[in-house]
């Protein structure tokens, strides 16, 4: 059994990003997958030894200044889009602002869970035989969330963080 953390739309809320990479760590995740929106060099650096998948939302810029922080951290940097097998189970995770891409990989069949942000509104349910999963965000929410997804189970447990500054 592996754990696997699952967040978006940081929005450079670093308080918050380092509870969730606290919480992720206290419940033994050993990947972490953030679907963009991730909103500066100090968030990719609060990831730092856990291995962090990020792809870009819409309002990430400076690309490559994010791409060579996350590669001196170990970590990658996918684009708009982003992939994983992960004891045989095909994940897929996007930010989610990009209509068409989002439904072509969500009716395509090829992934057996799918992460997005974008919408800030966590969501999890099936897309025929796709796990379709949301996290929910850090900002414009009352409280930000994040998941934790068994692999290979893909069961999913919603964990939300409470600020206590």
């Amino acid at each position: 059994m592996y754990r696997l953390g699952v967040l978006s739309d940081t929005h450079g809320r670093l308080s918050e990003t380092r509870l969730a990479v606290r919480i992720f760590r206290e419940r033994g995740v050993t990947k972490i997958i953030h679907c963009g929106d991730i909103g500066g060099i100090a968030v990719i650096q609060a990831f730092r030894g856990i291995e962090t998948h990020f792809v870009f939302g819409n309002t990430d810029c400076e690309h490559d200044l994010l791409r060579l922080a996350a590669s001196e951290e170990g970590h990658f940097v996918h684009g708009w889009f982003g992939s994983l097998e992960w004891e045989n189970k095909k994940i897929g995770f996007l930010h989610g602002h990009h209509q068409h891409q989002f439904d072509l990989e969500l009716n395509s069949g090829h992934w057996d869970l799918m992460c997005y942000g974008h919408t800030h509104t966590p969501l999890l349910q099936m897309h025929g035989e796709t796990l379709l999963l949301n996290p929910g965000a850090f900002s414009r929410i009352t409280v930000p969330q994040v998941a934790i997804v068994t692999i290979p189970e893909l069961n999913v447990e919603s964990v939300m963080i409470e600020n206590k500054d």
